[in-house]
């Protein structure tokens, strides 16, 4: 996957994202990563990229002559038939969640837009067809870290990044779950034990012990995702009784 990020401080993604699992991706070659400097595009002689709001205002705005030149340089040599998703991110934008990152990780080539200051002209917004992403209901400094957060969240479901498909089967948020509780040696840690039912070796209890945990976590901590996984198994439950009646007045 290709992932382009424009920003005006690339040394603060390249802190971020050339670490850890997402670093050895990109040096792997699994992941291509770039940081863009927005500064680098600027037409001014001394690489202005803000300007005044039109109409007044406080604060400085992005100005969309150096965000335009910088996103066609990333699309100059790119086949016609290549469409970049980009994203841009704003505190205006769609909460961005799990099942987002799913979706994006299909795609075969991600821009993302950082703003900063008090934000970007709409025209460039508008040019690059950007879609607004938000990491939640609150404001950064700039759209930097919420660019690292989502191109960590896509970048960790490419297939080889992480050692196993497994690793994000079954986490938080998948089928509206959080996920359970998890131990590992010793067994006694100043008194508190390792559940008795993680060491018997009996995988069936494990696996109801871990949903039920699962489920209990999640009503009580997040009860607007409970509701969801409820109102889906309820149904699934349903129809499994519906098939059963079928096969049975079939089968008489």
């Amino acid at each position: 996957m290709k992932i382009d990020i424009m920003t005006l401080f690339p040394a603060q993604i390249e802190a971020v994202l050339g670490e850890s699992i997402i670093g050895r991706a990109r040096a792997a070659g699994i992941l291509d990563i770039k940081a863009h400097n927005i500064r680098d595009y600027s037409e001014d002689k001394h690489r202005r990229v803000d300007d005044t709001p039109c109409g007044g205002g406080r604060g400085m705005l992005m100005a969309a002559p150096p965000i335009v030149n910088c996103y066609n340089a990333i699309i100059s040599d790119l086949p016609e038939e290549v469409t970049p998703k980009v994203l841009y991110m704003s505190p205006r934008g769609k909460t961005f969640s799990q099942e987002d990152a799913k979706q994006l990780a299909n795609e075969e080539h991600l821009i993302i837009l950082c703003g900063h200051y008090e934000g970007i002209d709409q025209r460039a917004i508008d040019h690059l067809n950007a879609e607004e992403v938000s990491i939640g209901d609150y404001v950064l400094t700039g759209g930097e870290l919420a660019a690292c957060i989502i191109t960590d969240a896509v970048g960790r479901l490419i297939p080889g990044v992480l050692p196993e498909a497994v690793c994000h089967e079954k986490e938080s948020f998948e089928d509206d779950l959080l996920e359970y509780p998890q131990y590992t040696r010793p067994i006694d840690f100043m008194g508190m034990k390792v559940p008795d039912v993680l060491l018997s070796g009996h995988h069936a209890n494990i696996d109801k012990w871990r949903l039920e945990q699962a489920e209990i976590l999640t009503s009580q901590r997040r009860p607007d995702l409970y509701d969801k996984y409820f109102q889906r198994k309820s149904a699934a439950e349903e129809a499994k009784k519906r098939k059963k009646r079928r096969k049975t007045t079939t089968a008489e």
